[in-house]
């Protein structure tokens, strides 16, 4: 168990955030599905990437990792041997493992998934109607990640609901412009999160890959494509952001460096949301900040397509004029923590009022958190890193426990914290 001591601070400078993990997934993946060899730059070596990565390595791929970019030889080469058996690790990796199902039926042999924490947790029902009605052979065990998936994916229809993970969606199309046909995917309910659609149908353009998007009600895919290899650069990531602008909404001072003001990234939804809320935005030349001029005040907050930044947001309401209700919020409770029971939980130990829903929350102002206990990361990144900020407001010092589950997303988060000016008390690190 690690353990920090958190004091009151006022977090300031500047501060690069780490590349978008969503983009970093899609062009790695992209790159392996390509001829030829990529250089992907701006690569952190988060626990999910680095999944992904040994993912694409079990199916053929060479990849050479250097320090912030990686060089992807792709699996469509003349000297490839694919292993008939294969183990794919996925860690805590939801999208790994979403991506990766549909892509392993590209190949002969046997894909066997593994993984940790929750991820045995999160549904697989849609994948399991496709290869029942496919006859792809199965296995897997309930409540935990242990699946065996045998057979070759074929073109056709499908069909699915819009209010599942988009992940099942970035896998199908992934997979099926590399199959021997033509494909359609129809969309049956409002689809939640397209903007997670949107960075993949960008990234496979990127890569010399085509599908038609008829307004998320269905996407038309021509088989036998090609990705093509390329030089490509990922960009800052707004769910971490989403961070450091709670942060300056909450009185400090970052300049934010390294996004793409006009970027696809659903969770650039922070800017709205926290604007609505009383937070002022100012774009400089290489870098973003936020200030509150007046008060923080409430709002409503739909999470449906912005699911990532729910917990810190959340932190904001806590400390804002009036009521705040969350939305749409449900798969939440499948992530790697139920991040509304999580989040509820801790900020009112240290004197937040969240009342939990069963797909929201909602959110009564108070005047200060006071701290002054320790609380728990669940062993979520999103949640340990929701507490670190909170902790810039707090009259008392927390302790965070369990605080390296950062390491997920964001394993230099502590660094950056120190670097502008976190009060950290290392005194409790350690097993």
């Amino acid at each position: 168990m690690k353990v920090l001591k958190l004091t009151k601070s006022k977090l300031k400078g500047n501060v690069m955030v780490p590349p978008s993990k969503s983009i970093s997934h899609r062009a790695i993946i992209c790159a392996a599905l390509a001829t030829g060899v990529s250089t992907i730059e701006n690569i952190d070596y988060s626990d999910d990437i680095n999944a992904t990565i040994d993912a694409m390595r079990q199916l053929g791929a060479i990849i050479d990792k250097n320090e912030d970019k990686v060089v992807v030889k792709g699996i469509y080469r003349e000297d490839i041997v694919t292993n008939l058996v294969r183990v794919i690790d996925c860690n805590e990796s939801g999208s790994t493992l979403r991506f990766m199902v549909p892509i392993s039926l590209l190949f002969e042999g046997i894909t066997k998934f593994i993984g940790r924490g929750n991820l045995g947790k999160r549904p697989l029902e849609t994948y399991f109607d496709i290869f029942k009605e496919q006859g792809i052979k199965y296995n897997h065990v309930e409540n935990q990640l242990n699946m065996m998936v045998k057979g070759k994916l074929k073109p056709g229809e499908f069909s699915l609901p819009g209010n599942i993970s988009s992940q099942f969606i970035t896998g199908l199309l992934f997979t099926l412009p590399l199959l021997d046909g033509d494909s359609k995917i129809t969309i049956s309910t409002e689809i939640e999160s397209k903007s997670y659609i949107d960075l993949t149908l960008s990234c496979m353009r990127s890569f010399g890959v085509e599908i038609k998007n008829n307004c998320y009600k269905e996407f038309i895919i021509k088989g036998n494509q090609k990705y093509v290899s390329r030089d490509y650069r990922v960009e800052g990531d707004y769910s971490q952001a989403a961070f450091y602008f709670a942060a300056n909404a909450l009185g400090c001072d970052i300049d934010i460096k390294d996004l793409n003001i006009n970027s696809l990234q659903g969770d650039k939804e922070v800017i709205d949301i926290l604007g609505r809320m009383g937070a002022k935005f100012y774009t400089y030349k290489d870098s973003i900040k936020c200030r509150v001029e007046d008060e923080l005040t409430s709002t409503i907050i739909d999470a449906s397509q912005c699911p990532d930044i729910i917990p810190v947001v959340t932190l904001v309401a806590a400390v804002s004029k009036g009521k705040t209700e969350i939305i749409n919020a449900g798969r939440l409770r499948i992530k790697e923590c139920d991040r509304l029971r999580a989040i509820t939980n801790e900020l009112n130990k240290i004197g937040a009022k969240i009342e939990e829903k069963e797909d929201g929350l909602i959110i009564e102002g108070v005047d200060e958190l006071k701290g002054g206990l320790e609380v728990w990361s669940w062993k979520d990144h999103r949640i340990a890193m929701t507490l670190a900020i909170a902790s810039t407001i707090c009259k008392e010092p927390i302790v965070l426990v369990d605080y390296d589950c950062v390491a997920k997303s964001y394993p230099r988060f502590f660094e950056d914290f120190k670097m502008l000016g976190g009060n950290i008390d290392e005194w409790g690190m350690g097993e």
